[in-house]
C-alpha cells in the first residue's frame, strides 16, 4: 500500500512517532562544496514539513555547524511538532583531544553547542555517532541518561557501532535502569546490506528502530554515474568536494553496485518512476526500518525522492532487486541453515516461527 509522510511509525521500542522518510540535513549549507545555499534549504525544509513530515536528521559537524544553525532557524514557530535528532562524537576543535569522541566530556560540550545553535532547550534524539573503540560503555550509557534526566535529551541512540557493542550496550542499559537505545543509525542500501548479518537483527531483538544513512548510496542508485566515473578512482577520503569523490571514497561507486543500479533503472522502468524512487521504496519497506534519511541538495530532488511513498513492488520486481542486490551472509548464518545442520538440531521437525 502507498505510505505518506503523516503515516507515522513508532521508533524502536518506544512511543515516539516518526515520520516513514527523515529529512536529512547533511546538505543544508554550501560549507563543503556541494550542498543547498540557505534559500534552498528553507524550501526544502518547509516543504517536508508541509507534507506533514517530523522526523528531521542532523549532527554537530555538518557543514561545519551550519546544518544546525538553518535548522534551529527554521524550526522557529514549528519545533514542537518536530522530532530533531543530532550526533555527538566528531571533533569540534581540532587540536583538542577532548572535543571529540564518545565520552562524557565530549557529548556534554556537543550537546551544549548544538542547543545553542538550533535554539532550543531539549534534543528529541541523541545519537552517539561512531564508536571510538576506547571509551567505556558504561562512562556512555550514564552520561546519556544524566542527559536524559536533566531533561536536556529525551531519547537516545547509536550509529556506525558493531553489533556485538550495541547489544551489550542495551543489556547494561535494562538491566540498570538506565535509558534505553530506541534508534540504530547505520549505512543501508540496495548496495550496501552487510547490516543484514547481524547489526539488523540485532536492532529487531533488542528494540531499536533501524534508520538507514545513504539509502541511494551517495548517488549511485539515482542512475547519475556511468562506467566511465570510475575512472575518479578511491576518490579523497573526506565529505568536503564533488559529490562523486565523495561517492567513491565512500566505496559506493564500483562496477557491483553500477550493476545494482542497471536493475534498479530496470524496474523504475516498469513502474514508469524514477531510480530514485525504487531505491528508496525498497529501503523504507524492509523489516526492522523505520525510517530512511533522504539527503536531497534541492527541492525537486526532495520532490522526487518523496514520490517513494507512493511506489509499490510486485513480486517478481522485489525478487529481482534482492537478487542483484543480496550479499552472503556468512558464518554462522548460512552454517545454520544447512540441511545437515537443520536434520541434527531437529531432527526433521517443524518447529513454527524458528527459521535458523
Amino acid at each position: 500500500m502507498p505510505l505518506a509522510l503523516d503515516h507515522y511509525r513508532l521508533l524502536g521500542r518506544s512511543g515516539l512517532r516518526v515520520s516513514p522518510l527523515a529529512l536529512g540535513t547533511m546538505t543544508f549549507g554550501a560549507d563543503w562544496g556541494w550542498g543547498a545555499d540557505t534559500d534552498e534549504a528553507r524550501r526544502i525544509f518547509d516543504a517536508y514539513v508541509d507534507r506533514g513530515g517530523n522526523f528531521v536528521d542532523t549532527a554537530n559537524q555538518y557543514t561545519d555547524g551550519t546544518a544546525e544553525h538553518l535548522l534551529g532557524e527554521f524550526a522557529v514557530g514549528r519545533r514542537e511538532q518536530l522530532v530533531l535528532a543530532t550526533k555527538y562524537t566528531v571533533t569540534r576543535r581540532p587540536g583538542d583531544p577532548n572535543s571529540g569522541g564518545n565520552h562524557r566530556k565530549s557529548m556534554v560540550g556537543s550537546v551544549e553547542a548544538s542547543l545553542r545553535r538550533l535554539r532550543t532547550d531539549h534534543l528529541d534524539l541523541l545519537y552517539l555517532h561512531a564508536w571510538d573503540g576506547s571509551t567505556p560503555v558504561e562512562e556512555v550509557l550514564r552520561a546519556m541518561d544524566d542527559l536524559v534526566r536533566a531533561g536536556k535529551v529525551l531519547y537516545v541512540g547509536i550509529s556506525d557501532t558493531p553489533a556485538w557493542q550495541v547489544a551489550r550496550m542495551q543489556a547494561i542499559a535494562d538491566l540498570r535502569g538506565w535509558s534505553p537505545l530506541i534508534a540504530l543509525q547505520i549505512e543501508y542500501s540496495l548496495v550496501e546490506r552487510t547490516g543484514e548479518r547481524d547489526l539488523i537483527p540485532m536492532a529487531a531483538e533488542m528494540g531499536l528502530g533501524v534508520v538507514p544513512w545513504s539509502p541511494l548510496a551517495s548517488g549511485v542508485l539515482t542512475g547519475k554515474y556511468s562506467r566511465a566515473d570510475l575512472e575518479v578512482g578511491a576518490g579523497e577520503a573526506s565529505a568536503a568536494g564533488t559529490r562523486r569523490n565523495v561517492a567513491a571514497a565512500s566505496g559506493a561507486l564500483t562496477e557491483r553496485s553500477l550493476g545494482i543500479a542497471d536493475v534498479v533503472a530496470g524496474v523504475a522502468g516498469e513502474l514508469g518512476v524514477t531510480s530514485s524512487q525504487v531505491a528508496l521504496a525498497w529501503a523504507l519497506r524492509r523489516p526492522a526500518v523505520t525510517a530512511p534519511i533522504i539527503g536531497a541538495r534541492t527541492l525537486d530532488q526532495l520532490t522526487d525522492n518523496l514520490g517513494a511513498l507512493d511506489v509499490v513492488f510486485t513480486d517478481d520486481q522485489l525478487t529481482r532487486l534482492d537478487q542483484a542486490s543480496a550479499v552472503e551472509l556468512g558464518f554462522p548464518h548460512a552454517f545454520l541453515t544447512l540441511p545437515m545442520t537443520r536434520a541434527v538440531m531437529f531432527d526433521g521437525i517443524q518447529i513454527e516461527g524458528v527459521t535458523a
